[in-house]
């Protein structure tokens, strides 16, 4: 069965047309409010000195890392932290917060799969563990209903993906294969035209007719039908259990093998948010935009932030099966060659403080930490 649904959609960089910390790092520090003598000895909430005083943390600015957003405006995830002050920093893109963990810029990450399987790949498996989730769902197919109206119609029309190669457009040409039809993954031309296109343009380009409709996350899905889109299909049908991972949490492998008690306390930290979350969606919904607004500069209305929230799923379970069947759909695109994926998980950290809260223990289908 499905588990607690939190509403949220996802926003990828749509929400994200700020100014201030579009492109990778945010200065400002959240910590614990502990003053002097307790800030220097950088004691957890469990009374434990921690073994670094800064936890340097990225993430996006959209709906589906509410679990970055709301832990840290919350304070919730510095509460575990004691006086270990969280340094976060801001991210558009996949690639560049990968490069950001690579260089020490960061320590732990919110991501999607598609970066998070790429990066482990290119480093063979040096560079990163995934140690927990984060949301699952949250992407759609929207299109223009005067021009399509069944899902056959898709053939000869644009869409749009976000980026060659992403989550999303990787999901939209396994389902294009599927279908028996032909197209170029690089250039996106054939049976239908795939048209990569940055989030933050597409509704402009959607509204101008130039695209028939996208294969796109939240808050960009729900921007599109706010200027007259239909929603023809939501992907997490094509799931089992309708749940795919869209965002999991990753760590350096140096930090974690250095600092394991900091690790330890964010994970404490977003599963006490991911609860609270799930036990408060309307105040999560706006403790969520509020972090938004401070990013970008600019709050999500009602009519895209309603519909958006409600179908995006917060949960500590990284979905590991499904990130292994991403991977797959990225080969048989020709994509990517096909990963050695072993190694890639290490959730004995999370599975821990979830058997301590009396929560199920969540699996590594079999790609993790011998």
């Amino acid at each position: 069965m499905r588990a607690t649904r939190t509403t949220l959609r996802r926003g990828l960089a749509a929400a994200v047309a700020s100014s201030l910390l579009a492109v990778a790092a945010t200065a400002c520090g959240y910590g614990s409010e502990a003053k002097d003598d307790d800030a220097k000895s950088n004691v957890s909430a469990g009374g434990k000195k921690l073994s670094t005083d800064t936890v340097k943390i990225g993430y996006f600015p959209n709906l589906t890392h509410a679990t970055a957003l709301v832990g840290i405006q919350e304070g919730i995830i510095a509460k575990e932290l004691g006086g270990t002050t969280v340094k976060p920093s801001t991210f558009n893109a996949g690639p560049s917060e990968i490069e950001a963990l690579n260089a020490g810029s960061i320590d732990i990450g919110f991501i999607g799969p598609s970066p998070s399987i790429n990066g482990y790949s290119k480093s063979k498996g040096q560079s990163l563990r995934i140690v927990g989730g984060s949301a699952s769902g949250g992407v759609k197919l929207v299109v223009n209903p005067d021009k399509i109206k069944t899902l056959d119609d898709l053939k000869g029309k644009k869409i749009a993906t976000p980026q060659l190669g992403n989550t999303q457009d990787v999901a939209f040409l396994h389902w294009i294969s599927e279908k028996g039809w032909k197209v170029d993954a690089q250039s996106g031309k054939g049976d239908v035209s795939v048209v990569r296109s940055d989030n933050k343009v597409t509704p402009d380009a959607f509204k101008a007719g130039s695209l028939d409709g996208a294969w796109v996350p939240e808050p960009t899905a729900s921007k599109l039908v706010a200027e007259g889109g239909k929603v023809l299909l939501d992907e997490s049908t094509l799931w089992p259990d309708d749940k795919f991972v869209i965002t999991n949490i990753i760590v350096s492998q140096k930090f974690l093998s250095e600092h394991p008690d900091v690790v330890d306390a964010v994970l404490r930290g977003t599963v006490n948010t991911n609860k609270w979350i799930n036990a408060n969606p309307d105040k999560a919904k706006a403790s969520a935009n509020s972090a938004l607004e401070k990013l970008s500069g600019k709050a999500l209305p009602a009519e895209v932030l309603d519909p958006a929230w409600e179908s995006i799923q917060i949960t500590d379970d990284p979905l590991a099966a499904t990130l292994q069947a991403q991977a797959d759909h990225a080969v048989g695109a020709g994509l990517l060659e096909k990963p050695d994926l072993n190694g890639i998980y290490d959730l004995k950290p999370l599975n821990k403080i979830l058997k301590a809260a009396g929560q199920p223990e969540v699996a590594d289908a079999g790609l993790g930490v011998k």
